[in-house]
């Protein structure tokens, strides 16, 4: 029997090394606030680095669609998945904190990307600096004004702001305000929206009827600015006012440009794969900065076809790039279903060669076994009829009265809980079913048990042991903090380090310090 369970674990073994095919792949969970084209190119751009990089990569995308609770859970849900680390872009500063918080008690790492949470709680930001973006278009709009002012007319500016209670808003007033306020050679009004191009166009159809025509009205995004041109049109007003924008997107805003509907936008940045290689810098502990500003540009009549032209090759390969890893992706599926059948077929016959061999071997083991019993009989036969051995006979029933007493169940079980967790210690996915498996116990069963003798649950036992090895480690070996998180299960450095410390009061580092 013994030499049957021996076999077993060996074909094990090989069928595991054999369909292993790749290394553990990062998953990275994305909440994005809303959709939109401008959005919609970064996703696209994110999916597309899956596999830009030397480390395998998963990119799991929720979309809020501009609901704050809705966003709330997904990022509950997205950290219950198991992600490695979350990028999020909050759909309001304020509301989404406590939820970026929850994530990094988890000792989950968080990426802003284009818009920040009231915490200052995250591991990195990437995205556009919204308050240049803001000044650039501020410097803008005051070269115009002042090519109006020539006429002796004193212009009229307006702001159209997004969402004041997301940061992108604030940040963009921020910029073009300071700009645009300080100037005393013009009238500067600003009225808030809510990024939607209908607001925007009932808030220049109010302006223009309260007796006010803007020379320049400055949108948050170019979706708004397309609303501004509706109202314009409607109104009559072609050609005596100018609209610019921001986003500058191929189809959008820089096709206004090159239609006349707007005099300028601003190429706010994406940059999806930067987004993911800063992700993988951060999971594999390479160097990284936690403020990472992406660059954008201006956009006028006189650049934007070669704007245009560049732009919307990028998107093409993207969607090439997209297109080819979903066949590949598909391809793999096919080729990983065909070498699991092979690895089957292969465990099938050598389990059916194993079988046949232990039934020879049981068979002669059998008549090996009643020969020996036959000779045993005889042999203890002749023992206990010899008048000659009845002594010695008496010797043996007498038991010895220093046996070693017995062991209760409980010592009993601690030592084989003891050494199943030690077996599987730097397992960072061991779960408690696979314990109480290997303990010939259910979840339930080795819960109680557990909790009864120790006091504490089996997943406290589990850290406290894990622990407890990292402090041995950390005292006797030069390994660093990352190599001995690793080999006693933990997921990150950063999540041992925190654990570390709750348990000793010190930090790993500080400990070995000390």
């Amino acid at each position: 029997m013994k030499g049957f369970y021996q076999a077993i674990f060996a074909i094990g073994i090989i069928s595991a090394l054999l369909s292993c095919t790749s290394e553990k792949a990062y998953r990275i969970g994305v909440a994005q606030c809303g959709g939109g084209q401008w959005r919609e190119k970064v996703n696209q751009e994110m999916l597309a680095a899956q596999h830009l990089y030397d480390e395998d990569v998963e990119v799991s995308i929720a979309c809020a669609y501009d609901d704050t609770e809705h966003q709330i859970r997904q990022i509950d849900s997205l950290a219950d998945s198991g992600i490695d680390l979350l990028v999020v872009a909050p759909t309001e500063a304020a509301p989404i904190a406590d939820a970026i918080r929850r994530v990094r008690q988890r000792g989950i790492p968080v990426i802003y990307f284009d818009r920040k949470a009231a915490t200052d709680d995250y591991t990195a930001f990437i995205g556009g600096s919204n308050v240049e973006a803001g000044k650039v278009m501020g410097g803008f709009a005051l070269q115009e004004a002042a090519r109006l002012a020539t006429s002796g007319h004193r212009p009229t500016v307006m702001e159209i702001t997004g969402a004041m209670s997301t940061s992108p808003a604030q940040e963009r007033h921020e910029g073009f305000a300071s700009v645009i306020a300080a100037d005393g050679t013009l009238d500067y009004v600003c009225k808030e929206a809510d990024w939607t191009s209908d607001m925007a166009c009932s808030i220049v159809e109010e302006q223009v009827k309260g007796g006010t025509v803007p020379d320049i009205i400055f949108c948050h995004n170019d979706g708004m600015a397309t609303g501004v041109y509706k109202a314009v049109v409607e109104l009559g007003l072609e050609g005596q006012l100018e609209t610019i924008g921001i986003d500058g997107l191929p189809g959008e805003g820089i096709e206004y440009v090159q239609l006349g509907h707007q005099v300028a936008t601003y190429v706010y940045p994406t940059h999806g794969e930067e987004i993911v290689r800063l992700a993988l810098d951060i999971l594999t502990g390479r160097p990284h900065e936690r403020e990472n500003t992406l660059q954008g540009m201006l956009v006028t009549p006189e650049n934007v076809d070669i704007v245009d032209l560049n732009s919307r090759e990028l998107m093409n390969q993207n969607h090439n790039l997209i297109t080819i890893q979903d066949k590949l992706e598909d391809s793999l599926v096919h080729y990983d279903t065909q070498h699991k059948l092979f690895i089957g077929s292969l465990v099938a016959i050598a389990m059916l060669i194993i079988a046949v061999v232990l039934a020879i071997r049981a068979w002669l083991q059998t008549k090996k076994t009643i020969r020996q019993r036959q000779v045993m009989n005889e042999e203890q036969t002749l023992f206990y009829t010899d008048p000659s051995t009845r002594r010695l006979h008496d010797i043996f029933d007498k038991p010895e009265d220093t046996l070693p007493p017995p062991r209760s169940q409980d010592v009993i079980f601690a030592e084989q809980l003891n050494e199943a967790i030690r077996k599987h210690i730097s397992n960072p996915n061991l779960k408690m079913e696979e314990l109480g498996e290997e303990l010939g116990l259910g979840r339930v069963q080795l819960y109680r048990k557990v909790k009864a003798i120790t006091g504490q649950t089996p997943v406290e036992l589990l850290r406290q042991m894990r622990l407890q090895r990292a402090y041995a480690l950390l005292g006797s070996t030069t390994k660093t903090v990352a190599e001995i998180a690793f080999e006693v299960g933990f997921n990150t450095p950063g999540y041992f380090s925190k654990c570390f410390k709750e348990q000793y009061g010190k930090l790993p580092m500080e400990l070995r310090e000390s």
